[in-house]
């Protein structure tokens, strides 16, 4: 999918409330160049749904669609005045009966972000870090055990 316009991207929006769950949506969604490591957010105090940009030229459109889809179960419930926050049980309930995700895939362009890797000797839990990890001040966060550098790049 490429990158729609502010109105393409209202448009489309405003399709996916109507179909998904029969109600317009009349506020406004924009791009958020800003976003990092999240698909989209909704703004509860603008009632704006900002997108990331890098995710509609990364991914297809049935990952855009389950992102705007996730966003419009926080608008409704939070127009609505029912818990539209992660947590609530009404969130939940509308993420499942819209067949919404939970969580968005992670970029491509930041899979290879992690260049250090940690397994803990004990549990076998695996840590992926950006930046190295002091062993002998750290512990494994599961069980105490001690860490072991797993790889030897970097």
């Amino acid at each position: 999918m490429s990158l729609l316009d502010k109105k393409e991207l209202n448009e489309v929006v405003h399709d996916i409330s109507i179909k998904f769950f029969g109600k317009p949506f009349h506020d406004k969604a924009i791009y958020n160049h800003r976003l990092r490591t999240t698909g989209g957010r909704y703004v509860p105090a603008r009632r704006t749904i900002e997108m990331n940009p890098k995710y509609t030229s990364e991914f297809d459109e049935e990952e855009i669609i389950g992102i705007i889809k996730h966003e419009l179960c926080h608008y409704h419930l939070h127009i609505e005045g029912k818990g539209y926050k992660h947590g609530d049980k009404d969130f939940k309930n509308l993420l499942r009966m819209t067949g919404s995700p939970r969580h968005c895939s992670p970029l491509p362009s930041t899979e290879n972000r992690y260049k250090h890797t940690y397994r803990c000797k004990k549990c076998g839990h695996i840590y992926r870090r950006v930046r190295r990890v002091n062993l002998a001040k750290y512990r494994c966060g599961k069980c105490r055990g001690e860490l072991v550098k797993d790889n030897e790049e970097g």
